[in-house]
């Protein structure tokens, strides 16, 4: 039934607790305006003999390590006391070894289970109030939604919420997605303007759809282009002779444009295009739009497609593509399209908010209609067949990166948005 969706969709995203927890918070913290822009940014991160506490809180450990870790360096250099409120699981020793702190949390995306949703709650609360930091900064929907209600509670002086794009509960039709799009909507009108704080999100388009909705305040959000990509690490290197390799980079859901992919390889595969169709990354179990490992399996067992799974030594795999694609529905700011452009390979993805960030048409690589197999096919077959024009739209995508989404130049309007909020906030006492 209807209500039952409805009774899941609020458990699913913690928003049961919203109205006597949300009332009890903005009795308990007044509402403060964002310092104004123009204001200079406090430099110092010591204010009253005491460095600044920042904590993040991001949902599991692998998406703090694989996509944080610039913005979290920074803000170390630039002097805070950095904590990771996070779901532990196998990255704990290498976020440590970075000098933070890591709390493990029971934060679960997909958690249902209407006797155990209230207990990672006041945990962040309980956490909050022991750590006493000057600023937090949430990552995704859940610790947004979870996150500014602890810290409503806890009293925290500063609040980033981050959207890393607007995920299933956004790009999907089906009828559980349509009751959390309707949750959320109540949850975000009544959170993300209160206390002193910024929403960020990775594209104008998600700009333009949350502060057109209501959700959010012109002066309280920002774009912000994800994370950034080290440059570094990702350097442009001469692809491999032989066969193309074509890749689709990025977790295994079905929003991704996995669907779409298979028929266009199939197209490909049928008018005799000879090259070699890959995927590349993990099943996520947590999320609804996973794509069974069984189905993975048949493609690959029919020799329609080879599935590389997950890999951490990105770096080292993309020199051995030639293209790389992703014909997501939406995206915040896909991670492989930049990567990719860092490494010199042209990209072909689908024409919506986040692809369209990083795909200049005819330039870096092509962009094709939403749910066009044919398009797709045609676009990956143009650059299989000019070798040429992948240099080419590879040379630019590496000057977009290094321009554009360095881990610097993001890392830098992160610490200088740190700034203005704290900017005349005397620091929390240790007490």
């Amino acid at each position: 039934s209807v209500a039952s969706w409805t009774t899941s969709a609020f458990f699913d995203y913690g928003i049961i607790h919203l109205g006597r927890l949300g009332e009890t918070a903005m009795v308990q913290l007044r509402e403060q305006p964002l310092v104004d822009v123009t204001t200079p940014p406090a430099t110092p991160t010591r204010n009253g003999g005491r460095v600044r506490k920042l904590v993040y809180l991001v949902s599991e450990d692998w998406a703090f390590w694989m996509h944080r870790l610039p913005q979290a360096r920074a803000a170390r250099d630039a002097g805070y006391d950095v904590t990771v409120l996070t779901r532990v699981a196998r990255h704990r020793k290498r976020i440590e070894s970075e000098g933070f702190h890591v709390v493990p949390i029971g934060l679960v995306r997909s958690s249902t289970n209407v006797l155990k949703e209230g207990k990672p709650l006041w945990e962040l609360v309980r956490h909050y109030r022991d750590l006493k930091p000057d600023l937090v900064h949430h990552v995704a929907i859940k610790p947004v939604v979870y996150g500014t209600m602890a810290a409503l509670v806890a009293r925290v002086p500063a609040i980033v919420n981050t959207f890393t794009g607007l995920g299933y509960a956004f790009s999907s039709d089906d009828r559980k997605a349509k009751v959390i799009r309707a949750v959320l909507r109540v949850a975000f009108k009544g959170l993300l303007n209160r206390g002193a704080g910024c929403v960020t999100v990775e594209n104008y388009d998600d700009l333009k759809y949350l502060v057109g909705s209501g959700f959010v305040r012109a002066n309280r959000a920002r774009v912000i282009s994800g994370s950034g990509v080290d440059v570094e690490r990702f350097r442009p290197q001469p692809a491999p002779v032989g066969t193309p390799v074509v890749a689709l980079a990025g977790r295994m859901l079905w929003d991704k444009g996995i669907q779409d992919y298979v028929d266009a390889v199939r197209q490909l595969k049928d008018a005799g295009v000879q090259a070699r169709f890959v995927l590349i990354g993990g099943t996520d179990p947590y999320n609804p739009a996973s794509v069974p490992e069984a189905q993975l399996n048949e493609w690959t067992g029919s020799g329609l497609l080879e599935w590389w799974g997950f890999k951490e030594n990105m770096p080292e795999i993309y020199p051995q593509l030639h293209v790389v694609c992703l014909p997501s529905v939406r995206e915040g700011l896909p991670v492989g399209l930049v990567e990719a452009a860092a490494c010199g390979r042209a990209v072909v993805a689908t024409d919506v908010p986040g692809c369209r960030e990083v795909v200049r048409p005819g330039r870096n690589g092509f962009l094709v209609p939403l749910h066009d197999a044919t398009a797709l096919a045609a676009a990956l077959k143009r650059l299989i067949d000019d070798p040429n024009l992948r240099i080419q739209m590879g040379t630019h995508g590496r000057q977009i990166a290094v321009q554009e989404f360095a881990g610097a130049v993001v890392a830098q309007q992160t610490l200088d948005l740190y700034s203005e909020l704290l900017d005349g906030v005397a620091p929390r006492s240790a007490a």
